[in-house]
């Protein structure tokens, strides 16, 4: 008959430590559902006082005070466009959609949520940063948007 020892076992830090972990991709599994889901439900609202993007966690109210719409325009955002986004400063971007803070080719800081690059809002705003906004009907939002500001 075989004689048995047995293995002292472990302490319990390798389990809090597997506990730990399971957390962080359950979080890090959620950020990325909920990021997938915004990338199909993103909206831009026109309110009475303000502009408000409401989609994932880049999301936020702008007064029409601070908005320059003197100076939006519909732009398409090619490689060669100045206003394309050059590089993404804490936001999200994967293939179709990017949203969040970005650097611009001209070195502007820009809130985006991008999903059409050929007919793209841009809005400068008093703020320190522009927005880049893949609005549905473009030319319609921007129009609504200068009739909101005005009266």
């Amino acid at each position: 008959m075989p004689e048995i020892y047995p293995i002292v076992p472990a302490s319990a830090k390798p389990i809090w430590i597997l506990g730990v972990v399971c957390i962080i991709l359950v979080i890090v599994f959620a950020a990325l559902a909920y990021t997938a889901y915004s990338a199909r439900n993103s909206r831009i609202e026109v309110g009475e006082n303000q502009l408000r993007l409401v989609g994932d966690f880049w999301g936020r109210s702008i007064d029409f005070s601070s908005l320059q719409l003197d100076n939006a325009a519909i732009i398409g955002l090619d490689s060669s466009s100045n206003y394309a986004p050059r590089r993404r400063t804490f936001g999200t971007a994967v293939p179709g959609y990017a949203s969040g803070w970005f650097r611009l080719h001209n070195g502007e800081k820009a809130l985006a949520y991008l999903t059409n690059r050929e007919s793209v809002v841009y809005i400068p705003t008093s703020l320190g940063y522009s927005l880049l906004l893949s609005a549905d009907r473009p030319q319609q939002f921007l129009e609504a948007l200068r009739s909101r500001v005005e009266s």
